[in-house]
Parts: structure tokens; C-alpha cells; sequence
């Protein structure tokens, strides 16, 4: 989240007017992350989040709202996009297609232990599941066709090892993909950014999942290790933590069972998320654009991920 279009607080009433939801008594900024305007806008009837979508666009924007909706309707604690008169819940503020939800209870566990990552591993296979039976149809933008085209825009800006790692792992996802294992993976609507910062929790009770702004159809196994490299991985070293890696994947497992397939390309797809937000935190890092708040992530550390999962990959007997 970041701030990169500014919103003046007679703007954001006039929409909180036309939603039906309130009269704005605040509204704050929200710094973190890259790839969205975010405010907290808080009328006299709640609290909400306001997001103006900086890249995309207002014909990619129906698949997220809607796909939220229909997680929400099937029980999945996810921010529900407000409609106006018109049933619309895909707004226009300072000629960028915007949205508001309610703000879900809870915080962010940033130190997440076992117990954590097993809540997040059970409602990421009901997530799944509870989003197959979803209609409308849009790839991961940040799949791997992406991953083709922006390697070779961030390689003039890395050391020659880190250009060879990048290039070599490419090969292999691509090699991988090509495969009739990885054709029979099961898949459907992605959340594809589940990071520790994107669900909340009120204590060891998961309460929300949100910023499904990087979904699309992909496959469900890549979703699981995006997780499992963010919620199971210690930040400051970039070292696998066993524990909790057993406690989030034991408990997907229970509400969606892994195929044998799935269990045997899941070290090849570990590495796969690793080189995804390696190259997106490559790209945002040494070609940022301007915003009022904006932090980059550092990118070293998936580097020094996917040379985890690379040189110490998992085995899947560690894990079920």
C-alpha cells in the first residue's frame, strides 16, 4: 500500500456519500506496500478502506471485486466491495478506478508462530475450494510470461551472479512448466500475494484475508508456496523454519488434499514463488515510481530464498 494519488477529504465523502455509508469524520494515508493508493476512511457508520488502482485497469478490476464478493458469500472472512445505487462496486476518484471496503478486524501477525501458519494453511484451502466454482476468468499477471518479459529489463542492474541465478532459474520454471505433471496441477483463483501482512488476526484467530489486487487463475500449489515462503521463512536470515512449514502445509492438506503430482513439483514451485517476488522486488526497487509514501522492499531477500529452496530444497516427507 502506498500513497501515489493524492484524495482530498471532500472527494472521498462524496463517494462515502455514494456508497450509503456514512459521512467522513477521517481519513489517513496508509504507507507500505507498492502497488496501490490506500486510504482509511472512517465515516460515522465504520471503518473502510479506499483504494485507487494505479495500474490496473477498469476491465482487469471486475475479476477482483467479484471474486471477493463470491469468497464472501461462501463464508471466507474477505473485504466485501461496497455498490452504490446502481449496484456498481467499481468507482472512479480523480480519473482512477478506485473501490471501497470494510476494514477487517484484527491486525497483522508479523512474528507469526505454528499455530498462525496452520490457520492460514486451513483458509488457503478453503479459499480454494470455496472459489472454484468462480465464473469470470483472468490469468496471474505476474505469472510466468511476466517473469519473461521483466528479467531482462532488471538484469542490467544486478552483479553477474545474481544475472546468472536469475537466467538459470527462468530456464528451470520454464522447463517446468512445459511439463505434463505441472499441466494436471489443479487450479483456479489465486490469491498469489498471501503474505503475513495481508491477514489478520485477532490472537491466534485468523479474522481476515485481503489485498487480493495480484490474483488471477494460476495454480493452487504456487498459491501454497508463496505462503510457505513468506509465513515460514525467518525475515533477517531468509532460513526455512521446519515448524511452521509442517504446521500451514499438514493443515491445507486436511481441508484440500494434495495430489501426488502436487506433492512432487511443491520444491519446484517454492522456487518458483521465490524468483517471482525476487524479480518484482528487482523491478520495483531500480525502477520505482513516484508515490507521497513509498517504502520499496528490499530485494536481496528473496535472492537469498530462492537460493535456499535452490541449494536445500524441501522434501516433501519433512512436510506430511
Amino acid at each position: 500500500m502506498a500513497v501515489y494519488t493524492e484524495v482530498s477529504e471532500t472527494q472521498a465523502n462524496d463517494l462515502m456519500q455514494a456508497l450509503n455509508l456514512g459521512q467522513l469524520t477521517a481519513l489517513r494515508g496508509i504507507e507500505g506496500g507498492i502497488e496501490n493508493t490506500n486510504y482509511f476512511a472512517t465515516t460515522d457508520q465504520g471503518e473502510y478502506v479506499l483504494t485507487l488502482f494505479e495500474r490496473l485497469t477498469h476491465e482487469q478490476l471486475p475479476f477482483y471485486l467479484f471474486l471477493m464478493k463470491h469468497l464472501a458469500g461462501r463464508g471466507i472472512p474477505v473485504p466485501d466491495p461496497a455498490a452504490n445505487r446502481d449496484g456498481d462496486v467499481l468507482h472512479t476518484v480523480n480519473g482512477k478506478p478506485a473501490a471501497v471496503v470494510n476494514k477487517l478486524a484484527g491486525k497483522s501477525q508479523l512474528q507469526p508462530q505454528a499455530v498462525h501458519c496452520a490457520a492460514v494453511g486451513d483458509m488457503l484451502a478453503r479459499m480454494h475450494l470455496a472459489g472454484a466454482d468462480y465464473h469470470r476468468s483472468q490469468p496471474n499477471l505476474r505469472g510466468l510470461p511476466w517473469w519473461n518479459e521483466t528479467v531482462p529489463v532488471v538484469l542490467p542492474f544486478v552483479e553477474k551472479i545474481q544475472a546468472g541465478l536469475l537466467r538459470s532459474e527462468l530456464a528451470y520454471q520454464n522447463h517446468i512448466a512445459q511439463g505434463a505433471a505441472y499441466a494436471a496441477l489443479p487450479r483456479g483463483p489465486v490469491h498469489a500475494d498471501l503474505f503475513r501482512d495481508n491477514v489478520m488476526f485477532e490472537g491466534e484467530q485468523l479474522t481476515g484475508v485481503f489485498d487480493f489486487y495480484f490474483s488471477g487463475e494460476d495454480t493452487w500449489l504456487f498459491d501454497l508456496a508463496v505462503c510457505l515462503n513468506d509465513w515460514c521463512t525467518d525475515l533477517p536470515s531468509g532460513q526455512h523454519d521446519a515448524e511452521r512449514a509442517r504446521a500451514l502445509a499438514q493443515a491445507y492438506n486436511r481441508a484440500r488434499p494434495l495430489s501426488a503430482a502436487e506433492r512432487t513439483l511443491l520444491p519446484a514451485l517454492l522456487r518458483a514463488g521465490a524468483l517471482r517476488f525476487w524479480i518484482s522486488r528487482l523491478w520495483d526497487y531500480h525502477l520505482p515510481r513516484e508515490a507521497a509514501m513509498l517504502t520499496p522492499h528490499d530485494p536481496t531477500h528473496f535472492e537469498r530464498v530462492l537460493l535456499g529452496r535452490v541449494h536445500h530444497p524441501v522434501c516433501t516427507c519433512e512436510l506430511f
